[in-house]
């Protein structure tokens, strides 16, 4: 049986539909659904059963699982960049991940974990995912922290070589819709070209980069799930990795892609930033994936222009 934590979630629900198109479906989600309308991306899917996270882990310490689990794929996480509550970031990003990871280490359960390109705060002292360096970086909210958090216990521990941690940059594709103000860009703007005939995006703060040139690494999902799916099948292969495509765009190339996809100018109008995200947004990110490549892994092959499409036409207009 696969477990997939955030299964309901957006990159989660990704995993689940290559699980699926894969031929498998012994599959236990685990998420938090309430009120969230990311219910709607189970729709079609095929899984044994759904548990809420806090009843799985119970369940979980209580030996209810054991010798039943192939591998944790552990997606979930609160995943918000403006998230201030650090007591809740601790307890379900870093203690509940840990507790996980330490059970699968005991019972021989393959384990691989969501960290993130937060941790590298605003990119100043680099991009590079080998383990003895993560300590260095110093992201730039709490949401970073709690992320680096895990990854600084997985290397302290010596644990770093039995497990998967995958730093995702900049993600977008299907079955984020429900992740509200922190969706992506695509999503966003694709609606807001529709609506309002103009996409906005942010001014500039810093003299060298220029209104819409400051630069992201984009990755499509479903390169994230092949991703996945390679290094669940692969549990001689161990670390921490960068998961993005190893080149920047610009958001104005971004732009120029969803005006493509649906066959009109984009519009861009910039717009000022809130005081709130000056002091912590990221004006560069790109993937470092010397050992991404060196592990054998298929490197994400989608570029941003035909993601983009295949999001659009593929699902959005659908």
């Amino acid at each position: 049986m696969y477990v997939v934590t955030g299964g309901a979630g957006f990159i989660g629900s990704a995993f689940l539909q290559k699980l699926n198109d894969e031929g498998i479906d012994e599959i236990l989600v685990v998420d938090h659904l309430n009120t969230s309308p990311k219910w709607l991306n189970l729709l079609g899917k095929k899984y044994l059963d759904y548990i809420h996270k806090d009843d799985f882990l119970e369940q979980l310490e209580a030996g209810q699982f054991r010798g039943r689990i192939t591998a944790v794929i552990h997606m979930g996480a609160c995943s918000s960049t403006t998230e201030e509550d650090c007591d809740y970031l601790m307890k379900n990003n870093f203690h509940y991940t840990r507790t996980l990871c330490q059970y699968c280490l005991d019972q021989g359960v393959r384990f691989i974990y969501a960290s993130s390109a937060a941790v590298y705060g605003d990119g100043g002292l680099g991009f590079s995912d080998l383990p003895e360096q993560t300590s260095q970086y110093r992201p730039l909210n709490r949401y970073g922290y709690s992320k680096q958090l895990f990854d600084q216990w997985c290397v302290h521990n010596k644990v770093v070589d039995s497990v998967v941690g995958l730093r995702f940059f900049n993600v977008y594709g299907p079955n984020e819709a429900h992740k509200g103000t922190m969706r992506s860009v695509v999503h966003k703007a694709y609606h807001q070209l529709l609506e309002k005939d103009e996409i906005t995006l942010f001014r500039s703060y810093r003299s060298e980069y220029g209104d819409g040139e400051q630069k992201r690494d984009f990755i499509y999902v479903k390169d994230c799930a092949e991703a996945l799916w390679w290094f669940t099948n692969n549990s001689r292969t161990n670390g921490i990795y960068n998961l993005g495509t190893g080149t920047a765009r610009s958001w104005n190339d971004l732009a120029n892609a969803i005006g493509s996809a649906i066959g009109r100018s984009p519009n861009i109008r910039y717009i000022d930033m809130p005081e709130n995200l000056i002091e912590q947004y990221q004006y560069f990110t790109e993937a470092d994936i010397v050992q991404l490549r060196e592990s054998g892994c298929p490197l994400p092959a989608t570029s941003l222009e035909d993601g983009v499409r295949d999001y659009i036409v593929g699902h959005l207009q659908k």
